[in-house]
């Protein structure tokens, strides 16, 4: 789930969201659009998380015992993210669903999971990922709930509203982030040093790359 729909969760939670109007529910969030604080209700409304009274127009958190079931998990789609250099747009609006069995990904709930389409080559000799490199077109797994990348994970990260998969590698004496490629092409490392920390971000560690079927 993303980010800002676990934030307006909570709120909902706790008080009559409808009664807030969406600017302001946008400042309570950290969103500054309107349409993308809508968007991200409309979604909750549709998936089953919250529910509009009819009558009074209230939107309030669905009750446990209400919520949609289903055997499978439908994990959002949240765009792409560049395997090589930062230029693809991180962009927030779910673009569809990925059904996907849990044994997939061997996991009993997908709570904080979220899906990106990778674009490019530069991991695809990522030796050390659950299911494999990622390749082009491959989807990625990612779990927006691990935030704290220890060296050696793979990431995605956002650099000045760019998306971008690579492995994190923490350099304490340089005192910088450097984000490696792992790939048959000759792609060099990010480096971000800790006074530019504040255009960076870690969206959340790679859970796992489901594989797009060789035909």
């Amino acid at each position: 789930m993303h980010i800002l729909q676990q934030k307006i969760l909570q709120l909902a939670s706790q008080v009559d969201i409808a009664k807030i109007g969406l600017r302001k529910l946008g400042n309570q969030i950290g969103e500054a659009h309107p349409q993308k604080v809508k968007h991200h209700l409309e979604q909750l409304i549709k998936n089953g998380y919250l529910y509009e009274d009819k009558k009074t127009k209230a939107i309030k958190a669905t009750k446990p015992s209400i919520l949609k079931t289903s055997a499978f998990f439908n994990l959002p789609i949240l765009g792409s993210a560049n395997c090589g250099p930062a230029d693809i747009f991180a962009d927030q609006n779910i673009e569809g669903y990925l059904k996907i069995s849990p044994s997939v990904i061997n996991r009993k709930n997908c709570d904080g999971l979220f899906i990106i389409k990778a674009v490019g080559d530069s991991m695809n000799k990522a030796k050390d990922l659950k299911s494999g490199p990622i390749d082009n077109g491959d989807y990625v797994v990612i779990d927006s709930k691990k935030r704290n990348p220890q060296n050696g994970d793979y990431v995605l990260s956002i650099i000045e509203d760019t998306a971008n998969l690579k492995r994190f590698y923490l350099d304490k004496v340089n005192k910088q982030i450097v984000l490696v490629s792992e790939s048959s092409l000759n792609i060099p490392p990010i480096y971000i040093h800790a006074d530019d920390f504040k255009n960076y971000m870690v969206n959340g560690l790679i859970e796992k790359v489901i594989k797009q079927p060789k035909i």
